[in-house]
């Protein structure tokens, strides 16, 4: 290569370089510079106080969080009770959310972005919509894939990771923005809105267990919550292994569900759990078919709450007053639990297999090894 040449070539990669960063400030400067809203409110208009109705679209998923009768409930869960928390927090994250940089773009380019229309095609956003209670859409963002930070390190491994979330509102259809958020929790599964409150169990003095198949099913008895339980009409020779106890004498006391399917419709085959507790609470349980890990499971609950306390003998006035007002406290936990948990009758809940499977013991397996069951006789097979 003689000198000539080699200026020549100097001089052609001068001129890439240049027009490179060039390239690169236009893009850098139209990404934090482009539209009024960069550094503002997303949503400046949004008043969290006006919401009743959000909706989240996301491929062939829906989900509809509506405010009826003065709470949240998850329509396509017939109607369930929402997680207020996790509604509230997205309301006040988007009516605070500010945009960091934005971009004024062409249609052809949202595929770029993940921002084509909702629905099952690919790069397609997910819709979050908030409504009032007229059904006005009120505000409307299109999410799109995740902002990656970019690696600091030099390896080709480091892909770094998301620190936020390509999105454009409904009002402003070319322009690009990202937020410092990735916005993982606008998920269009209804059953993660779900609220997980449910029912409990608590100071049982009865637990029976009724099979489909007769001779399995036992029930267990206590006289007081310091007693030992006895088997009740236990057949001579069957004597309990205390060993074995404890996760049956204590179901439910603090079970959780997966998710829910509307309406509590009849489970066939059902085995069913009843269970009396000091308090007055009388529960019946309906166990179902098993669904992957999870169990088919109903609930029905009543009580019979004492009205009055029964004071000891020569009580003194203020001994008297204070156990009347430590008895109506309770009362009102009592009579406050009753009502929640018969909202709960409602539905049919999928509930983890391993609060369900302790129960699922037959008879013969709360015996002591060394226990003789009578053999039926031919009259009761």
């Amino acid at each position: 290569m003689n000198r000539k040449q080699f200026i020549i070539l100097l001089v052609a990669v001068v001129l890439v370089g240049a027009a490179g960063w060039v390239v690169y400030n236009r893009g850098q400067q139209s990404w934090h510079n482009a539209g009024s809203s960069a550094g503002g409110k997303l949503l400046p208009n949004l008043s969290v106080n006006d919401v009743a109705q959000i909706t989240i679209q996301s491929g062939t998923n829906e989900l509809t969080l509506a405010r009826l009768d003065h709470r949240w409930r998850v329509r396509q869960r017939g109607d369930y009770p929402a997680d207020f928390s996790k509604i509230s927090d997205l309301l006040m994250k988007f009516g605070d959310l500010k945009t960091v940089q934005t971009e004024e773009v062409g249609a052809p380019e949202l595929a770029r972005f993940d921002l084509l229309p909702p629905g099952p095609a690919a790069h397609s956003a997910t819709r979050l919509a908030f409504e009032n209670a007229q059904g006005k859409t009120l505000a409307a963002v299109l999410l799109g894939k995740k902002h990656m930070k970019q690696p600091s390190g030099n390896s080709s491994f480091d892909e770094g990771w998301p620190d936020g979330r390509y999105l454009m509102t409904d009002n402003h259809t070319q322009i690009v923005a990202v937020v410092s958020d990735p916005l993982d929790d606008v998920d269009p599964n209804p059953a993660s809105w779900l609220d997980k409150g449910f029912f409990s169990i608590q100071n049982p003095r009865a637990v029976a267990v009724q099979f489909p198949q007769a001779t399995n099913s036992w029930k267990l008895v206590r006289a007081s919550e310091t007693n030992d339980w006895e088997l009740a009409d236990a057949s001579p020779g069957e004597k309990l292994d205390s060993s074995k106890l404890y996760e049956v004498t204590h179901p439910f006391s603090s079970p959780s569900f997966d998710d829910v399917l509307p309406g509590a419709s009849p489970l066939t085959n059902a085995t069913v759990v009843t269970a009396q507790t000091f308090d007055g609470f009388d529960y019946t349980v309906r166990i179902g078919r098993q669904q992957n890990d999870d169990f088919h499971l109903t609930l029905s609950v009543a009580a019979t709450l004492p009205t009055e306390p029964v004071p000891p003998k020569n009580i003194t006035p203020e001994e008297k007053k204070k156990q009347e007002e430590e008895f109506q406290k309770r009362h009102q936990e009592l009579a406050d639990k009753l009502a929640r948990e018969k909202e709960l009758e409602n539905w049919t809940y999928l509930v983890p297999s391993y609060l369900v499977e302790p129960l699922l013991k037959p008879r013969n397996e709360l015996l002591a090894t060394n226990a003789t069951p009578a053999v039926a006789t031919k009259s009761g097979k």
